[in-house]
């Protein structure tokens, strides 16, 4: 009896254990640590991974100041949108006289490529080629900076105005480290943008005003020896260096490493504060995150620590982006991070997004692609007869597979009460049994053998025998 009573307590003990599991997953929060980043002399600075847009690195990120040169990249970014690179530009009087600094000694109505000229832009920050570009891609150099604005909010960018496309001082040309960041990534995903920003030099053939060729040397010392070799980073792949008085030295710069791809953004420093605010950043953010892809480490979909809302997340029907990954300190695993999922995303072949977080920070995120699969239609009754009406509307009808989590925790609950209440009955039954057992031992035992009762006949024999 004492071992059915410890089965039957362990069994509802383990029925309880897994209900309040599944009931009530656990949340597990995230470890606070995020690793203590380098100070730098920069006002303000931010490094920002180009994969996933993870914040590693920011210092006053929001503070306007002026950008300088770094307004080419978004000028480059939109000629590569809207422009083909053998488009001919011609100078116009306005690109030649209106613009100074650093320029490559253009005339009056010389024509070169849209490609020549952007090379002109992002290796020599030529400023009367980023002038002769913004009018030949919006017809006036106001339309262009009109798109310049345009673009600038489209990526979510909160404290800039650009109101030329050169970086030539301006009250009303503005931005912040962390909206450069933003331009700066989305430039990065264009292949010819890439490849333009990481060339050391570039030459430029003779034109209808010049019969020489013209050199152009990229003036990123972190890229390229321009000056000096002693700034130079093994590990970037491209940039944009600005000077003015008045916006000090800026700079934008990338690098890779452990398939990471980092934009590092300072502003407003003193040179060479800005190559060396740069290397202790990067150096800071390599030694000390790593880059995880979601698909390769994601196993929570079809547990309980994700509320997946109405997603089916069996395999053949969703599957998660490759593409997706998060960026993470090093101490930390992929299962430190808080996902949830955002149906709000939902569009075409993308179901939804898992977003994460890991110390209050969103460390990356992954589209739940659709795979198309369809499930084959249950056939009750005769299954060789399929009519041709039942086939086109099998077809025809676009399935929805949803999973109402609600609904199978009412179902878990039920058969665990079910379990329960046969555990009693079983309990109540053996009980009884033994309420049976001890009442018998109370009872006299009967005799085994039978009582014969004397007849008349029998009677009358032995009152003669007596007389």
């Amino acid at each position: 009896m004492k071992k059915i009573k410890r089965a039957a307590c362990m069994a509802v003990a383990m029925i309880c254990a897994v209900c309040s599991i599944t009931i009530y997953p656990k949340n597990v929060k995230a470890s606070d640590f995020w690793p203590e980043g380098p100070e730098v002399q920069s006002a303000s600075a931010i490094v920002m991974e180009a994969s996933t847009g993870t914040i590693l690195y920011e210092k006053n990120s929001l503070d306007a100041h002026y950008p300088a040169s770094i307004t080419k990249i978004m000028t480059t970014m939109l000629a590569l949108e809207n422009g083909n690179l053998s488009d001919t530009v011609t100078f116009s009087s306005d690109a030649v006289f209106k613009t100074e600094g650093s320029g490559i000694a253009r005339d009056v109505d010389e024509q070169m490529t849209l490609e020549q000229c952007l090379y002109a832009v992002m290796l020599e920050s030529a400023n009367e080629c980023a002038y002769a570009v913004a009018e030949h891609i919006g017809g006036t150099m106001e339309n262009f900076v009109s798109m310049m604005n345009t673009k600038a909010a489209e990526l979510g960018c909160q404290n800039t105005h650009f109101n030329n496309p050169h970086g030539l001082q301006d009250e009303n040309h503005y931005t912040c480290a962390y909206d450069m960041a933003l331009i700066a990534k989305a430039a990065w995903q264009n292949e010819t943008f890439r490849i333009i920003t990481g060339t050391p030099s570039y030459m430029i053939p003779p034109t209808n005003k010049h019969s020489e060729e013209t050199p152009l040397q990229n003036h990123n010392c972190m890229l390229h020896p321009y000056h000096t070799s002693k700034y130079v980073y093994e590990n970037c792949v491209g940039g944009k260096t600005g000077y003015t008085d008045a916006a000090n030295s800026t700079l934008v710069t990338y690098a890779q490493k452990d398939g990471m791809t980092l934009i590092c953004v300072v502003m407003n420093v003193q040179s060479p504060g800005q190559w060396l605010d740069s290397r202790a950043l990067f150096d800071y953010c390599f030694d000390n995150f790593q880059l995880l892809n979601i698909a390769d480490n994601e196993n929570r979909l079809s547990e309980n620590g994700i509320d997946a809302g109405d997603f089916n997340t069996n395999q053949n029907f969703v599957e998660i982006d490759r593409s997706g990954a998060v960026v993470i300190p090093k101490t930390a695993t992929f299962s430190d991070t808080v996902p949830t999922v955002d149906e709000s995303t939902a569009n075409g072949d993308i179901a939804g997004t898992i977003n994460y977080t890991y110390a209050d920070r969103n460390v990356g995120s992954a589209n739940i692609i659709k795979t198309g699969a369809k499930v084959e239609p249950f056939a009750f009754g005769n299954t060789d007869t399929v009519t041709e009406e039942s086939t086109e509307n099998a077809e025809g009808a676009q399935k929805t597979f949803r999973i109402n989590f609600r609904v199978i925790l009412r179902v878990i609950l039920g058969i665990v009460v079910a379990g329960i209440l046969i555990l009693l009955v079983i309990f109540g039954i053996s009980m009884i049994k033994i309420w049976q057992r001890r009442m018998s031992i109370q009872k006299k035992s009967k005799s085994p053998y039978k009582t014969i009762k004397p007849s008349k006949k029998w009677k009358r024999r032995r009152r003669r025998r007596r007389r």
